[in-house]
């Protein structure tokens, strides 16, 4: 079994750039790990070409979860290959109804990134292992917190992480902060794990996974701090903004992400 990772940049707005990793798992066959943003297709497949495969040598597609620059071109390799796609229950939702996705959660550009509505082929449950091939064998690991029901999928030694944890110096979006600590100690106990590979930066050896993972806790402590601290009962604009200015983050009052996970903060508090 061989990892390929591919950097995907997209923008959200002219002025907000961005970018996420996809993962090609190569064994006989060849499984993507999350699908990019719509469009990336022809990227995955000139990497493909590369690598000496073929689209039609992909065989399975493991959603994270259902977000824009996760799901972006899943549409195409299911209307273009066999390829099956997984992902869970709580996510299915917002992958065969992007429409749902976007009044639930509307950011901009949000159709130029998610592209179109796919087909979950199968649903995931924690715990599930899925036969891929006789040496290659997926579990699939609920990880939820940064959205409703996310998975991370554990491949040999290999785990892929999606947007779980949160990153010190980034935005930390999480909608449910007991969750999103749950899944942190989840990915922290899993044994035997070698290497990490989140959606969001290089791989992690396990020294490195541990720091990243007590960063996460010392960012959730922050928030949690500046949210209690600020909280008067007041309107969620005014205390975002006060959170922000607590943090020295100004650039996150414009960002209804973040909004959301002050909100999941205070949500805690009651």
């Amino acid at each position: 079994m061989k990892i390929h990772q591919l950097k995907i940049d997209f923008n959200v707005t002219e002025r907000v750039r961005r970018f996420v990793y996809v993962y090609i798992i190569e064994a006989e066959n060849c499984y993507l790990i999350d699908s990019g943003v719509f469009g990336c297709q022809k990227q995955i497949v000139d990497y493909l070409a590369k690598i000496g495969r073929k689209p039609e040598d992909v065989k399975g597609l493991f959603l994270t979860h259902a977000h824009p620059d996760h799901i972006g071109s899943a549409a195409w390799w299911q209307e273009h290959t066999d390829c099956k796609i997984y992902a869970s229950e709580g996510e299915k939702l917002w992958i065969e109804d992007i429409d749902l996705q976007f009044k639930e959660r509307p950011i901009p550009n949000f159709y130029q990134l998610a592209g179109k509505s796919s087909r979950v082929d199968v649903t995931v449950k924690d715990g599930d292992i899925i036969d891929l091939e006789p040496d290659l064998k997926i579990k699939a690991i609920r990880t939820a917190g940064h959205s409703s029901d996310c998975f991370s999928y554990l491949a040999g030694n290999a785990l892929f992480i999606g947007d779980s944890v949160p990153v010190k110096g980034d935005i930390p979006i999480f909608i449910d902060e007991a969750e999103t600590r749950n899944a942190l100690n989840i990915i922290g106990e899993i044994p035997d794990v070698a290497v990490y590979y989140p959606a969001w930066d290089k791989t992690y050896d396990y020294k490195t996974m541990r720091i990243k993972l007590n960063e996460a806790e010392e960012l959730i402590d922050a928030l949690k701090n500046a949210v209690t601290e600020y909280d008067n009962g007041g309107d969620i604009t005014e205390l975002v903004d006060q959170v922000c200015d607590n943090l020295n983050k100004p650039m996150l009052k414009e960002n209804p992400l973040f909004a959301r996970t002050v909100e999941c903060l205070r949500e805690g508090q009651l």
